[in-house]
C-alpha cells in the first residue's frame, strides 16, 4: 500500500477523533442536569383571598409559599400557626403576606374592637342612603358631620356643621325593630371620635338629622362654617345674634362711719356740809358753805 495514502489516512483519522470528542463535550454540557434552585429560599405566610378590617384568620384564609431570604418582609411571618385567630387591622391584599402591623393580638376582642385606638371610641350612628353620601361613605375615607336641627334659641330650623375630618370605621347594614317591633334593615355608619365627640355625636343623633359629608382624605383643614338658618334660604337675613348683657355684680359697700363724739356729763357737786341743830322738840339743817 502506497506510505502516501496511509499518511492522509491516519491524519483524517486523528483529525476526526479530535473533532467528534469537542462535539461530543459540547453535546454532554447542554443536556447535563439542571442546576438545583438556590437553597437561601424561605417560607413566608401571604393570604389566600382578599382580608378586610375586623376578619378573623382562618386556616383557609392563608397559605405558605417560598420566597428568597432578600425579598423576606420585616415582620412577616413562616408559620401559618402564628396568625390563626388573629384580628385584622388594616387591609390585606391577595397573595400579599401577612405582617405583624396589620394583625391584632391574639385573643384582643372580634370585629372592630382590635382596631380602635387607646384613647379613642367607635360610634355607630343609623343614616339614610343621602345621609350616607349615597353608598360612598366607606372604611378608611374621612367626613364631615352635619346636624340639621331647631336650635333653644332660634326661630327656626337650623344646619350646623357639629364635626370635621372624622375616620370612617366601617358602613353597611344592621338590623332594628320599627315602631311595631318589626325587624328592618337599616344603613348605619360607625365613626372613629375622642370621648367628647362621641357624647357630641350621640345627642346629634338623637336631637336633630345628621347628614355625612365626604370629604378628600388628605385634607386635614378645619373650618369654622356659621350655620345656616332656615329662613336664609328663602332670602331672610340673618338674625342677629342676640345682645349678651353682662350683669354688673354688686359688691357689697362697707360704710365706716366716723366717731361719734359722745359728750361727757359734767360731774355731779358734792353735796355742801349741813348740821343737823336740835333745841328740844325743834330740828333744823343748816348749810356750812364751802370755802369757809
Amino acid at each position: 500500500m502506497d506510505r502516501r495514502f496511509l499518511t492522509v489516512l491516519g491524519v483524517s483519522l486523528v483529525f476526526a477523533l479530535v473533532v467528534s470528542s469537542v462535539f461530543y463535550q459540547m453535546t454532554s454540557r447542554g443536556s447535563g442536569p439542571r442546576k438545583s434552585e438556590p437553597s437561601n429560599m424561605q417560607d413566608v405566610v401571604v393570604a389566600t383571598r382578599p382580608l378586610g378590617i375586623g376578619v378573623m384568620v382562618k386556616p383557609a384564609d392563608v397559605k405558605l409559599t417560598k420566597i428568597s431570604m432578600e425579598s423576606f418582609p420585616k415582620g412577616a411571618f413562616s408559620k401559618v400557626e402564628e396568625v390563626l385567630d388573629r384580628p385584622v387591622v388594616s387591609n390585606i391584599l391577595l397573595d400579599e403576606p401577612l405582617l405583624e402591623g396589620r394583625l391584632a393580638v391574639k385573643g384582643s376582642g372580634l370585629g372592630l374592637a382590635p382596631t380602635i385606638p387607646v384613647g379613642m371610641r367607635a360610634v355607630t350612628v343609623r343614616v339614610n342612603d343621602v345621609a350616607g353620601a349615597a353608598g360612598f361613605v366607606l372604611p378608611g375615607l374621612k367626613v364631615d358631620v352635619l346636624v340639621t336641627g331647631h336650635p333653644p334659641t332660634g326661630d327656626s330650623n337650623m344646619t350646623t356643621t357639629v364635626l370635621q375630618n372624622v375616620l370612617v370605621l366601617s358602613a353597611g347594614q344592621a338590623m332594628q325593630s320599627d315602631a311595631r317591633g318589626t325587624p328592618v334593615s337599616v344603613s348605619t355608619v360607625t365613626l372613629l371620635v375622642t370621648p367628647n365627640d362621641a357624647e357630641t355625636l350621640t345627642l346629634a343623633n338623637g336631637e336633630g338629622r345628621i347628614q355625612l359629608i365626604l370629604r378628600n382624605s388628605s385634607d386635614e383643614g378645619i373650618e369654622k362654617p356659621p350655620g345656616r338658618y332656615l329662613a336664609e334660604l328663602y332670602g331672610s337675613p340673618r338674625k342677629p345674634a342676640p345682645a349678651v348683657v353682662a350683669k354688673a355684680v354688686r359688691k357689697p359697700v362697707v360704710i365706716v362711719a366716723p366717731p361719734v363724739a359722745v359728750p361727757i356729763a359734767p360731774a355731779a357737786p358734792a353735796p355742801p356740809d349741813q348740821i343737823v341743830v336740835i333745841r328740844g322738840t325743834t330740828k333744823t339743817v343748816e348749810v356750812i358753805p364751802r370755802g369757809n
